[in-house]
Parts: C-alpha cells; sequence; structure tokens
C-alpha cells in the first residue's frame, strides 16, 4: 500500500523499535535521500531558493505533523536548508509512522521543486 495513503496510529510505548530487516523493507517506499542514523532515526535535509520557501515547508510539515499526530524533529540551517529527524519518542527507534511521515513530506516536497 502506498504510504502517502496510509495515517500514524498512536504509539503508546511497550513494543519494539523497528529490526534492521523491517527499516530495510521499509526504506524503498521513501526517498532514497532519506538516510537511517544508527539504525533509530531518519534524517534527511531539503534545500530551497530561498529562505520564504524553506518556512513555507516548514508550516506544511508543521500542518502534516499535527494531522498525523506524529512530530519531527526540525532544524532551519542557514537560510535555505531544513534538516527533518524522524523516529518514534516513545520506543527510541523507527515505526511504521516514521516511513508514513517521510513519505507524505516527500510528497510535499517533490510539489515544491
Amino acid at each position: 500500500m502506498d504510504l502517502t495513503q496510509k495515517h500514524c496510529v498512536p504509539c503508546e510505548g511497550g513494543i519494539p523499535p523497528f529490526t534492521p530487516q523491517q527499516v530495510k523493507a521499509y526504506l524503498p517506499q521513501i526517498d532514497p535521500e532519506w538516510q537511517v542514523v544508527n539504525q533509530a532515526k531518519l534524517g534527511r535535509d531539503f534545500k530551497f531558493k530561498n529562505f520564504v520557501a524553506a518556512i513555507k515547508f516548514v508550516n506544511q510539515v508543521a500542518e502534516i505533523a499535527e494531522t498525523e499526530g506524529h512530530h519531527p524533529n526540525i532544524h532551519l540551517i542557514n537560510w535555505n536548508q531544513v534538516t527533518l529527524e524522524l523516529y518514534t519518542h516513545k520506543i527510541r527507534g523507527l515505526h511504521e509512522n516514521d516511513f508514513i511521515l517521510a513519505s507524505k513530506i516527500d510528497s510535499v516536497y517533490s510539489h515544491q521543486q
């Protein structure tokens, strides 16, 4: 199923994070620019033509995150770069929700380019 069509489900903890095999199975479903960091997080840098475009993207990501109830770490670097970090805080690792959110973010970013 297309991850952009799925919705994040609340994670209350008490479940294990994705195994390396599960991460490997989900990675092809998101943009290859996403990097797995320490098998526990997804990270990606996004570049923009100007500051306004970067802030617009941050606001769009915030809207998606609120709708999904799953919030990334957002870093504005310089004036035209946004770095996102996704992981499920309650389990200190990756979950399907992180890949769902990544796919939705990819969709928003691809429409800005």
